[in-house]
Formats: C-alpha cells, structure tokens, sequence
C-alpha cells in the first residue's frame, strides 16, 4: 500500500485527497497543510516510487493512470473513507482524471491546479526529446531541463528548487516508468470530459503557465460544471509560488461542495 499521513482534527469534515505531480512527493503541500487543516481532514499520498512508497508493487508493472488511481482508492477503502475532495497539482491532475473515470462515485469535487488537459508543440517536442534520450543522458538532466522550460522566470525559482531535490530521490527507473505515462494525458482527459457525471471541477492555473493555461481556458470552455482562477504572477506550481491566493481560492472552492457544511445546514 501507498505510504499515507492523515490529518483528522474534525469528526465530521470533508476529507480532501492531496495528489502530487511526478518527481515530487506529499511534502509538496507543505504550504497547505495550516490553511486546510483548519477545514478539512486531510489525506496525503506518496505516490508510487515517491517520497515513502518506494516498494509498491512487484517492481515491474507498467505504470498506467489506471493502476495510479487504483493505489488511492485502496488507501480509501483502508482508511473507510467513502468520497472525498480530491486536489492535485501538475500530473496529479491527470491521476484524478483517471480516478473521474474509473471510480467517480468517490469523488465530491475535482480541484486541479496546473492542469495538464494537453501538450502543446513544445510541449510534445520535449516529450520526444526525453523518450529519444531517456536511457543514455542523466535522468536529471532532463528532468532540470523540463522544469526548467515549465518553469522558466525568477519567480519560478523556489518551485524549481523543490521539485528538482525531489526528483534526485525518486531514481532513474522511476522516472522513466513515469515518463511513459505522458502518452496517456490528452487520452484520459478526453475520456474525463466524456464522463456522464456532474461532478464539479475547479482549474487553478499561474498566469504565467506558459505551457498549459491556454489548453486549459479551450477546455474549460467546453465543460459544464468546470471553472477556472487565474493566479497572477504565477507559473505551474501555483500551490508553491502564490501559496496564500491558491489556499482561499481552493478552500472556498471545496467548501462550497462540503458535504458536511450541508447536512450542518439542514439540521439546523
């Protein structure tokens, strides 16, 4: 099972299930967890061949979406955690895309923050570029050269840091078993948007979010019960870099789909 830590300070709260991106672990939220424990039970993940989780599994499978979001669920299901609030940040997006997919009965709500719906041209070109080197460049490498692209200005700095510390952690084969799975995204978030479900969603994205805050406006667009926040002077990993703006907006967010908040207002 995935490593977990929860945060239950409320008997009859929401959960809200925190999802990092690939390369990171949980203690990516370290900017969260004041704000949201003040609200919420909290749930956070480790990720397979992150942070704690590093022996999941047989060590051989195939990394898909599908069998991501399966790990979470089994957490749920350990902890009789029925639905919750899911939030993700970069590739976390995606995994609750799937999660939207397989097992939507478990979610309340879906709060992405740096979505990734698709990639753009660059996007794909540095895709090709690390599935043609993957095996014989540093793994870290690229990994510095693509939060470097995702994340380029000064003020992105501090995400970069994080998230390149991170990664060292995370090894060679995990990378590339992870780096595989970017062939799924535009797949799966299609797949999401076809899904017969009003489940509400939330897209949290930094103005500066060069790589996908157009694909996510042209989503948006389209979807029924999807809004969007645009964070300025801010760039893919909004949780980190405006960490107080991204709290307000999550938290009202959630709490206007509280089933708690609810079944407290009707007993009154």
């Amino acid at each position: 099972m995935l490593y977990y830590k929860t945060y239950e300070e409320h008997s009859n709260a929401d959960w809200v299930v925190f999802i990092h991106g690939a390369g990171g672990s949980s203690s990516i939220w370290y900017k969260q967890l004041k704000a949201f424990k003040k609200h919420f039970n909290l749930l956070l993940i480790d990720l397979r061949g992150h942070g704690q989780s590093k022996n999941v599994g047989n060590g051989n499978e195939k990394y898909t979406y599908q069998l991501i979001g399966s790990d979470i669920i089994e957490v749920l299901d350990h902890l009789s955690i029925k639905k919750a609030h899911f939030l993700g940040i970069s590739l976390g997006s995606i995994i609750i895309n799937s999660i939207c997919i397989h097992a939507p009965e478990r979610i309340l709500s879906m709060t992405q923050g740096g979505a990734i719906p698709s990639f753009n041209k660059k996007g794909k070109l540095l895709i090709l570029l690390g599935n043609l080197t993957k095996y014989f460049l540093p793994y870290m490498f690229l990994y510095r050269l693509f939060a470097f692209v995702l994340m380029p200005k000064n003020n992105h700095k501090r995400s970069r840091k994080v998230f390149t510390s991170l990664a060292k952690k995370v090894g060679k084969k995990e990378f590339i078993r992870w780096f595989r799975t970017t062939s799924e995204v535009e797949t799966l978030h299609e797949q999401a948007l076809k899904q017969k479900v009003a489940i509400p969603k939330l897209y949290i994205m930094g103005r500066e979010d060069h790589m996908f805050l157009a694909p996510v406006l042209k989503s948006v667009a389209t979807e029924k019960h999807a809004s969007i926040e645009i964070i300025e002077q801010s760039g893919h990993v909004c949780n980190i870099e405006k960490a107080k703006k991204f709290n307000e907006i999550a938290i009202k967010f959630i709490e206007s789909h509280s089933v708690s908040e609810k079944k407290m207002a009707s007993n009154m």
